[in-house]
């Protein structure tokens, strides 16, 4: 099994690479577009096998209409058939990625899930949409207005900063 801590590279927002998989996610807007993350602050990681890609946006608080201003957010995670290791643990390489370039904001993380489009896991005999999350240790914390189930992990609850395939780890004085 591959781990995820030495598959995922860094991409960026118009990621040639990477938009074939931001095409297949559900909320893609425009397909086709060259740019698949929102405005502001971001993160993009693409594995190396191009079968997975992730994004973490930091948009700024006072531009967010959910109730976690501030936070970081999940804004996308792609996983194709056929991508080796568990969602799991890719969300949490994932998060410890980001955490090599940002220090975590107090809300943490946020992720939403639309149950339109993601068939769920029974658990307990109720229907649970994201439950990859909750296996990542990401807590349900509600819902939006919209009906997205919500996900979050806090900063103590992160994994600790680990760094993409890649990153030049001398820059941040590790050797």
């Amino acid at each position: 099994m591959c781990r995820m801590t030495e598959a995922w590279t860094i991409s960026h927002r118009a990621d040639k690479a990477a938009l074939p998989l931001a095409d297949r996610h559900y909320n893609r807007h425009k397909i086709g577009s060259p740019q698949y993350v929102p405005p502001g602050r971001c993160l993009c990681l693409l594995s190396e096998r191009r079968l997975a890609l992730w994004v973490t946006s930091w948009p700024f608080a006072d531009y967010v209409k959910h109730a976690w201003p501030g936070a970081w957010v999940n804004s996308l995670f792609r996983r194709e058939d056929g991508c080796p290791g568990n969602a799991s643990d890719m969300i949490r390489s994932a998060v410890a990625a980001t955490r090599m370039f940002w220090k975590p904001p107090e809300l943490g993380i946020v992720s939403f899930v639309d149950p339109e489009h993601v068939p769920g896991v029974i658990v307990r005999g109720e229907r649970v949409y994201g439950y990859c999350y909750k296996r990542a240790g990401w807590k349900h914390v509600g819902f939006t207005a919209g009906g997205l189930w919500a996900w979050q992990q806090l900063p103590e609850e992160m994994p600790a900063a680990a760094p993409p395939v890649g990153m030049q780890q001398l820059l941040f004085g590790e050797q």
